[in-house]
């Protein structure tokens, strides 16, 4: 749930500072880096949960929290695009926060 917060805060926050340069902070960068290493630690402690345990988890959902990570790394991987860096960081934070929240609603545990 923190992860869906954290990307809908630094998602919109990047969307509307595409727009108003006021908004332009290094706060907005603080709050991307927050939620960058959110999802990092998400995906880190699903991996490990399952592959220390014997918790066996969904391919589906196994699935979508690769595609987070993968976001992540795109969006990170583009950042260069002076131009266009605020609207790719917040249509990407609100994608990835999309992502999280599909794979909050499939059925994680394998029984």
């Amino acid at each position: 749930m923190l992860v869906v917060f954290a990307g809908f805060l630094a998602g919109t926050w990047a969307l509307a500072a595409h727009f108003k340069e006021q908004l332009r902070t290094d706060s907005l960068w603080l709050a991307q880096h927050v939620f960058h290493l959110l999802i990092v630690v998400q995906v880190a402690l699903g991996g490990i949960l399952v592959g220390f345990s014997e918790v066996q988890a969904d391919g589906t959902h196994m699935f979508y929290g690769f595609l987070t990570f993968v976001g992540v790394g795109i969006i990170i991987g583009y950042r260069h695009l002076s131009e266009y860096k605020y609207l790719l960081y917040g249509i990407g934070g609100l994608f990835v926060m999309g992502l999280a929240i599909r794979a909050m609603f499939l059925n994680p545990i394998v029984v």
